[in-house]
């Protein structure tokens, strides 16, 4: 039977080789290029030893449960969690239970363990252990140019009947729309953000802690992906942010809302990131933008804005350990605040 301990210095390379059986040679040498901030240099992560869980059999490396640490915040109140995030196990042992061991062995040592953007057979087996089901969050797709539909699975012909159809509407929904505060670019996140969470906090029944070291950790000095964010700005204050980029898909070009932070009674301020957002977007020449939003009333203001809800497969877990929470904490969620950002999912 393997023995699951904590990652040590010597393990890197048979991981780093169990990560190229696993997942081939390609994604093993995008993970090593981001390894050291993502495990290492996580401000949640103090002591600079990496929140991975491995399973072995005498000296062989059989398994890994990599986790990215994170304060989780409930209603003000902070628990130590981590999301989940690369688990494999070796092609000889799968089927064998030792999946579910590295996953019980993650969980019993968080205050609260996250999963978002699962893979079939993690989401299987999380059912199977029976945590709380709290679903996709849900997807929201604004169309900005006729090319915003567009299938790359559907023939040519149909794409462009589908295109002439829809214009209409997405003339309405992308029309440009007057900004209601000031916004500006900015390179990194001061201390005034830090001051905004802990406003901000009590007003999430769940959501992971914001302050500036974390966002500069995940959105700055991230190695493989390069975002624009955007500051919202009211009476010489920052209140509030989006973070986001833009890039080619099959069949036309998106812009992405990795993260964003407002107050959620704050209409005016959502709707001005929104707005810029739209004009960032229109600017880089995307057919469409896509934001992920759980929170109810955020979800209200893109709808309003001219986002459409579409099929999500960002499936997302959470089982919260370090505070005892009534049984209908899991079925309440629209004051959850989760976004694409907050996982590793944008790779």
């Amino acid at each position: 039977m393997a023995e699951i301990d904590r990652y040590r210095a010597d393990d890197k390379r048979a991981v780093e080789g169990l990560y190229r059986r696993v997942f081939g040679n390609d994604a093993a040498e995008s993970s090593r290029l981001r390894w050291e901030w993502q495990y290492r240099r996580n401000p949640n992560n103090p002591g600079h030893e990496p929140e991975i869980w491995i399973a072995r059999e005498g000296p062989a490396i059989v398994g890994q449960y990599a986790t990215m640490p994170v304060r989780v915040s409930l209603g003000g109140r902070e628990v130590q969690g981590s999301w989940g995030t690369d688990v494999m196990v070796a092609p000889e042992r799968q089927r064998q239970g030792l999946g579910e061991q590295l996953f019980r062995t993650w969980d019993r040592n968080v205050g609260a363990s996250l999963g978002l953007g699962l893979s079939e057979s993690s989401y299987r087996l999380f059912q199977k252990m029976r945590w709380p089901d709290v679903g996709p969050v849900p997807c929201f797709v604004k169309p900005l140019t006729r090319r915003a539909l567009r299938r790359p699975n559907w023939p040519t012909g149909l794409n462009r009947l589908v295109s002439a159809l829809t214009l209409p509407i997405v003339k309405i929904v992308g029309r440009d729309r007057p900004l209601g505060a000031e916004v500006r670019l900015i390179q990194r996140f001061d201390d005034s953000f830090t001051a905004l969470w802990e406003e901000l906090a009590p007003k999430f029944d769940l959501a992971v802690r914001r302050d500036a070291a974390y966002l500069n950790w995940k959105y700055v000095n991230a190695p493989h992906v390069r975002y624009s964010i955007a500051a919202l700005r009211r009476n010489d204050r920052n209140v509030g942010y989006a973070v986001y980029r833009s890039f080619p898909e099959p069949r036309g070009r998106v812009t992405l809302v990795v993260d964003f932070l407002v107050d959620p009674d704050d209409e005016s301020g959502m709707r001005t990131l929104l707005g810029w957002i739209d004009r960032e977007a229109r600017q880089a020449d995307s057919d469409k933008i896509r934001a992920f939003a759980m929170h109810a009333k955020f979800v209200r203001l893109l709808k309003r804005s001219g986002y459409f809800q579409v099929k999500s497969t960002l499936e997302f877990v959470a089982k919260v350990n370090g505070i005892d929470l009534d049984p209908g904490f899991y079925e309440r969620t629209s004051n959850w605040h989760i976004t694409l950002g907050d996982s590793d999912q944008d790779r």
